[in-house]
């Protein structure tokens, strides 16, 4: 047998024959070889010359249903009648019946002449040039009338122009010459559905068809496409799901499945397959455009429920439980990123806090990853192998000389220091959020994937969601002109990654969207190959391997450190006993007559606990200046001092000017107290990414300010 004919051979009217039957369910795109036949040259079909073409039949309804002056006639009769059909010119055909089997042979001429006209006809008929072709497929038929396609072809040409009767007539001549021609089988059950709403002739037809491909999953599922269409939704699943049975990777099947779900109410099985199709298709046509907006309108039905509220909830409470700690989830539309996750530890909390940014869709689904990402921590905590990801101002001096070029045109455009110093401090910033985040959350997605299937159209909106505003961010014009060549490239990496896992997942795919250069391109999909070896058996704190391994690649490692969370608090330990030394010292100065001299006095004590005596004074005087200012002005303050010391501060020097604090010389020591108590009063949070050595000088400072006061 030939192959299959692709949308350009004989299947001239495939789809708009599918249209014309199918409307209400034009979302289904249909294979467009449901009525068309094999793409067989004519020698192919017909025997050579000198051979006997062989049709057989039994005597079942089948054969009544296409002669029916049979129906009830005796040997004789159906033998008479069928050598007076079957009879072309002076040759007459041989009939033998032999119990309930009916052989019909007949000897024919070769007909490789007809070749040229029969793809004449197909190409007319392609461009819906019928008056042309109509009269070539009589020719045809008159000259031999033994092929069943001619029949078949006419018949679809006559259903087209809307003679549903002559279409009939010429599609059982079609099988009368042809039993098994699926096509005209197909398309006759069909016009017995669709126009004469005769559903058991219909249904005699697609059995037939059945029969005579069992395995052609293709029928299979048109013939349930078109019951759908009649509103027989049972019949029609019945179909549908024999037609998984043959084949579970045709696209058209899961979305038709997926719209009985969605009649049926059944949101989750009809999002489920409705994905299914967009996965499986692989071109991006028609089915796929419809699969993919049908999917987004059953998650909005379903994100607009109270579900993924009671899936949080729940999740919450259990880690709770699992990490003895209250979990806070709020609104803040401030943050820079869809949603954060701030540990009660760090900023001095009695309860962890989820934040999150309203403005973003499905946030049900932004809390779930961020819940997730706490889980990730307390197992690796349990294994002692959580990591901290910190930064210093000696990794943002580095990133500054990186993008030195940058700053001198950004200057060079006339804009302010200010504005500068924001920008610069967000790239820093966001590039090291992008760092550690972007191999964390692959694993986020991958676990709320597979463990919480209910989750799905939550995260089906909120990650294509990300993504796109993620691709806008690389491909937008104006970030393009003022980025940094080499970071918006890394930057693009990390997001083609997370537009792999969107694809893989759901199937849609923005990848080539990004623009990437081969090497981009390249450099991402080893990233991602990475995480799928590692996705399946993850050990708690496996994921800093890839934040470690893909900084590594990208030359990104001067940014950040990566400090085992035990080995920090061992560090830390120094001020539990220095806090425990200041109590004392609070104690005597209440009833101390000469305050400043005991205040010398002890700090000339803590030298021999390491305490630097020049930054707590210097502390003490930043504290004093920064009283009365707003945050806001502070943190302007904190940013300059940042950004003049790019190429850092010795302790030792002086001579450092602050232009927003013109009246002050700094010492080396000075400008760092000044430096650390700007973030400690104006931006807590990135404090400890400073990596200063004066967390004890700074909480001596101000209780001894408090203390004062």
């Amino acid at each position: 047998m030939g192959k299959m004919l692709t949308p350009k051979g004989v299947g001239f009217l495939a789809y708009r024959l599918l249209v014309g039957f199918l409307r209400p369910l034009s979302r289904i795109r249909l294979n467009s070889r449901l009525f068309l036949c094999s793409e067989v040259s004519l020698s192919d079909q017909w025997q050579p010359l000198g051979k006997p073409m062989t049709i057989i039949y039994q005597k079942e309804d089948f054969l009544y249903t296409l002669f029916p002056e049979l129906a009830n006639g005796n040997d004789e009769l159906i033998i008479s009648t069928l050598t007076a059909y079957y009879s072309f010119g002076t040759y007459k055909p041989t009939v033998v019946i032999s119990g309930d089997v009916i052989r019909i042979e007949i000897d024919i001429v070769s007909i490789q002449k007809h070749e040229t006209d029969y793809r004449r006809v197909v190409t007319l008929c392609e461009k819906g040039n019928y008056d042309e072709a109509k009269p070539l497929l009589t020719k045809l038929i008159s000259e031999n009338p033994t092929n069943s396609e001619y029949h078949r072809i006419l018949g679809q040409i006559h259903s087209d122009e809307g003679d549903q009767n002559e279409a009939i007539n010429c599609l059982i001549d079609a099988l009368r010459w042809n039993p098994k021609n699926g096509w005209a089988l197909l398309m006759t059950g069909n016009i017995f559905s669709k126009f004469k709403n005769d559903i058991p002739t219909a249904m005699k037809y697609y059995d037939q068809a059945l029969l005579a491909n069992p395995n052609d999953y293709i029928t299979v599922n048109n013939i349930g496409a078109n019951l759908l269409q009649q509103g027989k939704i049972e019949e029609a699943k019945k179909y549908f799901w024999d037609a998984m049975k043959i084949n579970n990777l045709y696209p058209n099947t899961h979305f038709a499945l997926g719209r009985i779900a969605e009649f049926e109410n059944d949101l989750h099985s009809a999002f489920y397959s409705t994905v299914q199709s967009i996965k499986l298709n692989k071109i991006n046509d028609v089915l796929f455009q419809n699969s993919v907006g049908q999917a987004f309108e059953l998650a909005k039905k379903m994100i607009g429920t109270d579900e993924g509220k009671k899936i949080f909830r729940g999740y919450r409470r259990k880690l709770e439980l699992e990490g003895k700690k209250e979990i806070d989830i709020i609104i803040d539309n401030e943050i820079p990123t869809a949603a954060k996750f701030e540990f009660a530890e760090k900023y001095n909390r009695s309860k962890h806090t989820v934040k999150y940014n309203a403005s973003f869709p499905a946030i049900e689904h932004l809390i779930m990853h961020e819940l997730v990402h706490y889980e990730f921590v307390l197992d690796a905590q349990k294994q002692g192998d959580n990591k901290l990801f910190v930064s210093n101002q000696i990794n943002k001096s580095e990133f500054l000389k990186g993008i030195e070029q940058t700053i001198l045109n950004l200057k060079k455009k006339g804009i302010s220091q200010e504005v500068i110093t924001n920008y610069t401090n967000g790239l820093f910033e966001g590039m090291n959020l992008q760092i550690y985040n972007a191999p964390i959350d692959l694993f986020i997605e991958n676990y709320l994937y597979n463990e919480y299937p209910e989750l799905r159209p939550f995260q089906f909106i909120s990650l294509n969601n990300l993504v796109t505003e993620a691709l806008k961010s690389v491909t937008d014009k104006q970030v393009i002109e003022y980025s940094p060549k080499d970071i918006l490239s890394k930057n693009k990496i990390y997001n083609i990654v997370s537009a792999l896992q969107l694809r893989d997942l759901f199937g849609i795919d923005l990848i080539t969207e990004f623009k990437a250069t081969r090497s981009e391109l390249d450099q991402a999909k080893a990233f991602y190959k990475e995480f799928k070896e590692y996705k399946d058996d993850k050990e708690p704190g496996e994921e800093y391997e890839l934040v470690q391994h893909w900084a590594d690649d990208l030359k990104l490692t001067h940014t950040f450190q990566l400090i085992k969370e035990d080995d920090f608090k061992k560090s830390d330990n120094k001020n539990i006993e220095f806090l425990k030394l200041f109590e004392k010292y609070q104690q005597g100065l209440e009833n101390s007559i000469d305050k400043e001299d005991e205040t010398r006095t002890f700090l000339e004590n803590q030298k021999e606990n390491g305490t630097n005596v020049d930054v707590v004074l210097y502390m003490i005087e930043a504290l004093k200046y920064f009283e009365g200012l707003t945050i806001e002005k502070i943190k302007t303050i904190a940013f300059e001092i940042a950004m003049q010391g790019t190429n850092g501060y010795h302790p030792e020097k002086s001579g450092y000017k602050i232009d927003l604090i013109p009246d002050i010389e700094f010492t080396g020591y000075q400008i760092l107290a000044y430096y650390y108590v700007s973030f400690a009063l104006a931006a807590p949070e990135v404090l400890m990414e400073l990596k200063l050595p004066y967390h004890e000088e700074y909480l001596l400072a101000k209780s001894m300010v408090n203390a004062r006061n």
